[in-house]
């Protein structure tokens, strides 16, 4: 299966906690990556999965 659209979520700070409930409700899910930024380890973005269908978690702050 090709996804022709990957879904794209945007947060103030909480990216990271959003995809673990978000796997913690959906069988068949992951979390595939976690980018992070600084000495400090700051989460940006992290790449998370159901079944099978790819989405990415943000975190812009209010900013932009």
């Amino acid at each position: 299966m090709v996804q022709k659209i990957q879904t794209n979520l945007w947060f103030e700070t909480q990216a990271l906690e959003a995809a673990e409930f978000y796997i913690s409700i959906f069988k068949n899910s992951k979390i595939n990556k976690v980018v992070r930024q600084g000495n400090e380890g700051i989460v940006m973005a992290v790449e998370f999965e159901i079944e099978g269908q790819v989405f990415v978690a943000l975190n812009g702050g209010s900013n932009f």
